[in-house]
């Protein structure tokens, strides 16, 4: 059982485990392909500033310096290869080739980036079961070129998402809290951004997140409440501006909302019980697998919404005041 995250010391006893890809099926689904590292450090070209031509921090780069940090700060433990998802590509091709149709195009006069990348790192030796469902320590991040001003100088900041967290090996949904995530990390080298990535791994309340996860198993909602909850979400976009800002944010949108619905019935591991009844636990589980359909640069701060929405929730049931307990009035 792990006690603490203090990854600066030999804390558990490590599990042998064959390197590999860290998820076997994908954590991140919406519009994005797989991709490697070595694909990536190969065949990918580097946008850069266009007052300078200086080099963003790429990709590969960002994937890089998370795997050292991990490998640094877990040196006792087993850490899997980075699953990676990339997606929007841009296109180009090379200049002596400017005059050719597409069609005519050799792979070698083709140039080729993501503009958005998301990755896990998975470190399988460090587990935790909650309702039955086995949990594995993950590191990972998300970079959205989109995000940066690429008509600037280098020198101004770039901006990145990391988290660290659990990944429920049944289906590969992530399980990311606040404390475990950075949602605008800016930084201008990358000797800034992996201080940054060690920061948020030594700050991160392994004790505290996996606390809140258990609890989540022991509290239920009804076939009413449940019914009532989808209601409210659906109806949470369209309520005036004033109400909405008293109660908690949602960010999940109105397809996913759907897609709990259909999975209350029909989810193999997190569906309803025979009376109707479904967990916390369970339903936290079929927000972030909905969540899955989202696009690479929101999908990170709807996953953490998720956890803290299902945590209101929780302290409703409990009889706390809370601004989630409007959405089971």
């Amino acid at each position: 059982m792990v006690t603490q995250i203090m990854p600066l010391e030999e804390s558990y006893e490590a599990v042998v485990i064959e390197p590999s890809p860290s998820s076997e099926r994908a954590f991140l689904l919406a519009n994005t392909l797989p991709s490697t590292l070595r694909e990536m450090q190969e065949k990918h070209i580097i946008p850069v500033y266009s007052k300078d031509n200086e080099p963003l921090i790429s990709h590969s780069d960002f994937i890089e310096s998370a795997l050292e940090t991990v490998e640094r700060l877990f040196p006792h433990e087993s850490i899997l290869e980075p699953s990676i998802r990339v997606s929007h590509p841009i296109k180009g091709r090379i200049p002596s080739a400017r005059n050719k149709p597409a069609k005519d195009l050799e792979e070698w006069e083709r140039t080729l980036y993501y503009e958005r990348a998301a990755f896990v790192i998975e470190i399988p030796s460090i587990q935790e079961m909650v309702g039955d469902n086995q949990l594995s320590l993950t590191i990972g991040g998300v970079k959205a070129y989109n995000h940066d001003s690429l008509h600037q100088k280098k020198g101004v900041d770039e901006h990145f998402k990391v988290f660290i967290g659990f990944q429920n090996l049944v289906c590969t949904n992530l399980c990311v809290s606040t404390d475990g995530y950075l949602a605008d990390l800016r930084v201008k080298s990358v000797a800034q951004l992996i201080t940054a990535i060690e920061d948020l791994i030594r700050r991160y309340q392994l004790n505290k997140h996996l606390s809140l996860m258990r609890q989540l198993t022991e509290y239920y909602l009804t076939e009413q409440q449940f019914a009532q909850l989808i209601g409210r979400c659906r109806l949470y976009n369209f309520l005036p501006q004033a109400q909405k800002r008293e109660i908690a944010p949602l960010l999940i949108t109105d397809q996913q909302i759907s897609m709990i619905a259909r999975d209350y019935y029909r989810d193999h591991s997190f569906c309803r019980e025979d009376d109707g009844r479904i967990s916390l636990w369970k339903l936290y589980n079929l927000f972030t697998g909905a969540l899955k359909s989202s696009y690479i640069d929101t999908f990170l701060d709807r996953n953490v919404n998720s956890l803290d929405f299902t945590e209101g929730i929780l302290q409703t049931l409990q009889g706390l005041h809370t601004s989630e307990g409007w959405f089971l009035e």
